[in-house]
């Protein structure tokens, strides 16, 4: 975290490794009109007219890091469906390295939204949580790539697929390596001795409770943050920006936002541009500011999105 300033050039960020592991999801969109109620319920009827998948979860992680011109790596499970069988498809179209486990008799993790003139009218879950013996595999698979990456993301969507997520934190960092956690959930104490978090406003007031004032906010957020024995937590805070909480001090990022559309995959976005940014050898302080720069940019997109090498830094201060 000590490092001094590093351009990001392409090729710079061409030789950086990031092992995004975490619960996987496939993001699936149907796009039409509605023109009319439905005689049989007071809701619209959509005309399907058009249909897409994305790579959802720790899996938009990956493909983030993947679209800024980094190696990607995610680890974790899905299931021996259609649904898992897309997402190492899309996986491989984006130039992200699968080490993923196929569960047996298990279904693939899918969020699916209906969307009429580019408003999300609905969403449905179909969800999945791996058995312990699956989870097992892909903790053993974890100890075996460490050496192989700079950044370890952890990914976590409260869907099982981590397991042991102190254990893993532990063993990263007795390696040298920087442990980024997207966290969930109303305790902390499983993400001890990592890097950093990113939880955002509703994440963090399940953890730490309401605050009052920014003074209230800062101490609860420091509290957590030396309890955790953390280096550093990053509060994601929307219209509010983002706001960086080390052992030294409170820095605040104002936020970057052009137009808002779609927050959807907003924070995976963040945690990538944050790994990729680190493991270049950014400072903490220039890794986020690029990072808040690129939730400004993603949320302008319809959708679980990515942003490129060209839409974060061409305009950016190198």
């Amino acid at each position: 975290m000590s490092k001094q300033f590093v351009p990001l050039t392409q090729a710079h960020i061409q030789q950086t490794m990031v092992l995004v592991v975490g619960d996987i999801m496939l993001d699936r969109y149907w796009f039409g009109d509605a023109h009319r109620i439905s005689p049989e319920a007071p809701v619209p009827v959509v005309l399907v007219q058009k249909t897409d998948e994305r790579l959802g979860g720790a899996a938009n992680v990956a493909r983030n890091v993947a679209s800024l011109g980094a190696r990607a790596g995610l680890l974790g499970l899905v299931g021996d469906d259609e649904a898992g069988r897309c997402v190492l498809d899309l996986l491989q179209q984006a130039g992200v390295r699968a080490h993923i486990d196929i569960e047996i008799g298990a279904t693939t993790t899918i969020k699916q939204r209906v969307l009429a003139r580019q408003q999300q009218l609905l969403r449905m879950d179909f969800d999945h949580y791996p058995t312990s013996s699956a989870v097992a595999g892909s903790e053993q698979q974890f100890q075996s790539l460490i050496d192989d990456y700079d950044v370890i993301v952890l990914s976590d969507y409260g869907k099982g697929g981590l397991g042991q997520v102190e254990k893993k934190i532990t063993l990263a960092r007795a390696r040298g390596k920087c442990v980024l956690v997207d966290p969930k959930g109303e305790d902390y104490a499983c993400y001890r001795g990592a890097t950093l978090i990113t939880p955002n406003r509703a994440e963090l007031r399940m953890v730490v409770g309401t605050w009052h004032n920014e003074e209230d906010l800062t101490t609860r957020a420091q509290n957590l943050r030396k309890a955790l024995q953390l280096e550093a937590l990053l509060l994601t805070r929307s219209e509010e920006g983002m706001s960086l909480y080390t052992e030294t001090e409170v820095t605040h990022f104002p936020a970057q936002v052009r137009e808002v559309f779609d927050v959807s995959g907003a924070g995976d976005t963040v945690i990538a541009v944050l790994g990729v940014a680190l493991a270049a050898g950014m400072t903490l302080k220039h890794a986020v500011d690029y990072a808040n720069r690129a939730g400004g940019v993603v949320v302008g997109k319809l959708g679980t999105a990515t942003v490129s090498y060209h839409e974060l830094f061409d305009d950016s201060d190198k």
